[in-house]
């Protein structure tokens, strides 16, 4: 076992469930929660404040401070609790609230917004809160994981070739769509590699990160009501749009099974079944990634009244969820996309 003196000194990178027996198909789930940030997002987080430090934008009385819907901002709250930073998180009232008490359990003061940008999500006005906080004082220091290279190369670094290793044959890789900092880190990588693999994107219903029409999403970590400034559309081989309700009835098939994710998890598992249903075969060596687990969604996707207040009595019908997704809307790939066999 190691011995650490930084939370951040540990992230498990090597652990995949074999979701065969849940979904009849073959998809290996790659699980990022089982670190002390809980997330995928303490990645970026370590790439993207270290290199802060390397280049001297931070120093001893600066205040750090991002945009997050919640899981960048706890992986910044340990990392700012751990090296003695200041730590703002502006977020808005669809992060759970055991996220929010959570940042402010390790010490960092979290902004809520409630104002909605034009396109019907939070996240111009959040970042318009952050630089408007820039601009008062040169202490606030914006990582800006919507812009920031680290966000991506963190994962060309480390999640890709994880899965590289464990997967020398891979052929599809499922990855959710927010920032895009994941799928663009594993798309780079994976198109140098020595075999082809086809790059799925998996975003959410009423996102606009590919053009998709804007609409009301109410689970966060994926999704943008902004074209993410980090896509390279040509890296993405194919995009499937997921409802919320095939999200929620997804995480709690898995669930049922013992497998408690998040929101995030639910809509890649999601997706990822649908298209396996349609062009799955059986040496096809599939992996989906699962950004977090599914403590922190206990009082909204696990909770009864949440859900039907949100999304209606039948949305846990006892059949469709174990039934599975709905046909997920596939995005026809673009010129610019690459084209595979």
């Amino acid at each position: 076992m190691p011995v650490i003196s930084a939370p951040h000194a540990f992230n498990e990178g090597q652990l995949y469930v074999d979701l065969q027996p849940t979904l009849g198909r073959s998809l290996y789930l790659k699980c990022e929660g089982f670190n002390f940030a809980g997330s995928i997002k303490l990645k970026a987080a370590v790439e993207m404040v270290e290199a802060a430090e390397r280049d001297g934008i931070l120093m001893p009385d600066s205040t750090l401070v991002e945009s997050s819907s919640g899981n960048l901002g706890v992986a910044l709250s340990i990392i700012a609790a751990s090296k003695g930073y200041r730590f703002l998180c502006v977020t808005d009232s669809r992060c759970n609230l055991s996220t929010r008490l959570l940042m402010e359990a390790l010490g960092s003061e979290v902004h809520v917004i409630a104002d909605t940008d034009a396109n019907g999500g939070f996240l111009g006005a959040r970042i318009d809160y952050v630089r408007a906080l820039c601009a008062s004082d040169d202490r606030y220091v914006w990582l800006s994981q919507y812009t920031n290279p680290g966000n991506w190369r963190a994962h060309f670094h480390r999640t890709a070739p994880e899965i590289a290793c464990q997967f020398p044959r891979l052929d599809v890789l499922f990855v959710g769509a927010g920032t895009t900092g994941t799928l663009m880190g594993c798309a780079r990588y994976f198109r140098r590699w020595h075999r082809p693999v086809r790059i799925v994107a998996v975003d959410s219903a009423g996102s606009v990160a590919f053009g998709g029409k804007p609409g009301r999403r109410m689970i966060p970590g994926l999704g943008m009501s902004m074209r993410p400034p980090l896509l390279d559309e040509s890296l993405v081989d194919e995009v499937i749009w997921v409802e919320e309700a095939d999200t929620i009835r997804t995480c709690h098939r898995l669930a049922r099974r013992g497998f408690l994710f998040g929101g995030s998890t639910g809509t890649v598992v999601s997706g990822a079944s649908d298209w396996l249903d349609e062009h799955g075969t059986p040496d096809l060596t599939a992996v989906a990634i699962a950004p977090d687990l599914g403590e922190r969604y206990l009082d909204t996707i696990y909770q009864t009244n949440w859900l039907q207040d949100l999304y209606g009595d039948q949305i846990l019908d006892p059949e469709q969820v174990a039934a599975g997704p709905r046909r997920a809307k596939p995005v026809p790939p673009t010129s610019e996309r690459r084209q595979r066999p």
